[in-house]
C-alpha cells in the first residue's frame, strides 16, 4: 500500500491520474466519478465548472475558518485561489503529467466571514508550456464583489 494514497482517503490512485489528460481529470471530478480531494470536504468547497484553461470553485466560508479576529482566516481564501488556479493549469497537461505550485501571490481586498454567503473562485491560465504554467485567479461574492487575487507559477512534471 501507498501510504499518499490509503485507502478511502478520497485522494485519486496514481493509476487514474496517471491514465487521464488533465481536462479529462477534471471533467470527471466535476461529474462526481473521482471523489473529491480531502481538502474540498474539510473547507466546504467544490469545483462547479471546468473548460480548458479555465476552473470555477464555489465554497461557503463558515465559522470553522474563523481567526482569532473573527474573520475567515487568509488561508481560506489562499487555498481556494491555490486550487483554482493550479487546476486551471491541469486541464492543460497530458495524461501522464501532473503540476505542483511553486509560487502563489495572494492579494486580499475584502475580509470574508460566515455572513459573505457563497464564493465563488475562478482559475485561469496565463500560458501553460512543457515544463511550467501559470494562471490568476480570483474570489467574487454573490454581487460579483472582488475579494481576493491571486497568481501562481506551478511546475509541470511527469508522475
Amino acid at each position: 500500500m501507498n501510504p499518499l494514497y490509503p485507502p478511502g482517503s478520497g485522494v485519486a490512485p496514481p493509476e487514474v491520474l496517471k491514465s487521464l489528460a488533465g481536462l479529462e481529470f477534471m471533467q470527471r471530478l466535476v461529474a462526481g466519478e473521482i471523489p473529491p480531494p480531502p481538502i474540498a470536504v474539510t473547507l466546504d468547497f467544490n469545483v462547479v465548472s471546468v473548460e480548458r484553461g479555465v476552473v470555477t470553485f464555489e465554497g461557503r466560508p463558515g465559522a470553522k475558518a474563523y481567526n482569532p479576529l473573527g474573520l475567515i482566516h487568509g488561508g481560506y481564501a489562499a487555498t481556494l485561489l491555490d486550487s483554482c488556479m493550479g487546476c486551471a493549469v491541469m486541464t492543460h497537461v497530458e495524461a501522464g503529467m501532473g503540476y505542483v505550485t511553486l509560487e502563489l501571490k495572494v492579494s486580499y481586498l475584502r475580509a470574508m466571514s460566515h455572513t459573505t454567503g457563497v464564493v465563488r473562485a475562478i482559475g485561469r491560465t496565463l500560458h501553460v508550456g512543457r515544463r511550467s504554467g501559470f494562471a490568476e485567479g480570483e474570489i467574487v461574492d454573490s454581487t460579483g464583489r472582488r475579494i481576493a487575487h491571486g497568481t501562481t507559477t506551478c511546475l509541470v512534471y511527469p508522475l
